[in-house]
């Protein structure tokens, strides 16, 4: 039995699978568990293995840098160990991956239906492809081409420094940095909490009124109610023009950034966009902002103008990753 888990600042997904006769994998369990309920991953994960036979391998992408197989999740209080989870599964064959690292791996094992085609000039190119998903952090990812294979490269892209690209950013990043003195990383503005960074300096900057719909502040939010995500879909829907310009100025960032990646990475075999937001703002991302930011790169947009940017809808990806990774290398 192979364990897979896709373990993020919201939610944590595991799942059991078994190796058919065939060699196609079939899902036997899967679970959703909402991680700020939990002190552990330990607690998770005795919970889900309660009644199941023996795991004879175990992949987990987690939302943090891994070192040593050892990961200090990003967003929540939870150390991952790869020695003691080999201790607790009673497997040798355990790896602990980057988050973005196993959605790099479950981009190769999506169906053409999977994915939107974000650059009607796009053109079909072999090399090394860029992985970007915002969703509670940024996370980036690289998969290098060596001539044959895909080689999944994890970064911490998102924590490095935001770059403004006209005078509205300029005026953003001047309001991000009284909010965040010490470092405006990208990921203050490419995550869920990024619609309400955008929303407040907005607001700030007398772009329009407030909007009568969305709470004041964080600190205002009633339970149940997602500041950020009622930000996002009263801008997509067009019902406040603060909102509006919000969704906007995010897909203009994203397309930005994830430009930038594609020149790091150097990579003419494609963009993907993974995490829970793209699907979300879909509309948005497909109105032009975001390609227009994506090639804006001077001397480079000609060579940027024919890459491949594909969002990727199916929310399994992560966890498609940690289920083949073993049958990957």
């Amino acid at each position: 039995m192979i364990l897979a888990g896709d373990i993020g600042g919201t939610k944590t997904v595991l799942a059991l699978i078994e190796t058919q006769t065939d060699g196609s994998l079939r899902c036997v369990q899967e679970q959703v568990f909402a991680s700020g309920e939990y002190q552990t991953f330990a607690e998770i994960l005795d919970l889900f293995l309660s009644d199941s036979p023996a795991v004879e391998s175990a992949c987990f992408g987690v939302a943090g840098p891994v070192l040593n197989q050892r990961c200090q999740t990003t967003n929540l209080p939870w150390l991952l160990d790869g020695e003691q989870l080999k201790a607790r599964l009673g497997t040798q064959r355990v790896k602990l991956l980057n988050d973005l690292e196993a959605m790099a791996i479950g981009m190769l094992h999506l169906e053409s239906q999977d994915f939107i085609e974000l650059n009607p000039n796009a053109e079909p190119q072999t090399g090394n492809i860029a992985v970007i998903a915002a969703g509670t952090g940024l996370g980036e990812a690289i998969l290098h081409w060596d001539g044959a294979n895909y080689h999944p490269i994890a970064t911490e892209g998102g924590h490095c420094d935001f770059a403004p690209q006209n005078r509205q950013q300029d005026e953003l990043l001047a309001y991000l940095r009284r909010q965040y003195p010490a470092h405006v990383s990208w990921e203050r503005i490419l995550s869920g909490s990024g619609f309400s960074n955008l929303y407040d300096f907005l607001l700030d900057n007398r772009f329009a009124a407030a909007c009568p719909a969305v709470p004041a502040s964080t600190a205002d939010v009633e339970a149940g109610v997602d500041r950020n995500a009622l930000i996002s879909r009263l801008g997509i829907d067009g019902e406040d023009p603060l909102c509006r310009e919000t969704v906007r100025l995010f897909a203009e960032l994203y397309g930005a950034e994830a430009g930038n990646l594609a020149l790091k990475a150097f990579a003419s075999g494609g963009v993907f966009i993974g995490g829970g937001i793209g699907p979300k703002i879909r509309s948005i991302l497909e109105s032009g902002a975001f390609m227009q930011a994506f090639v804006a790169k001077g001397r480079f947009q000609p060579l940027l103008s024919k890459i491949s940017v594909k969002l990727a809808l199916n929310p399994r990806t992560p966890l498609l990753g940690a289920m083949n990774y073993f049958r990957s290398i």
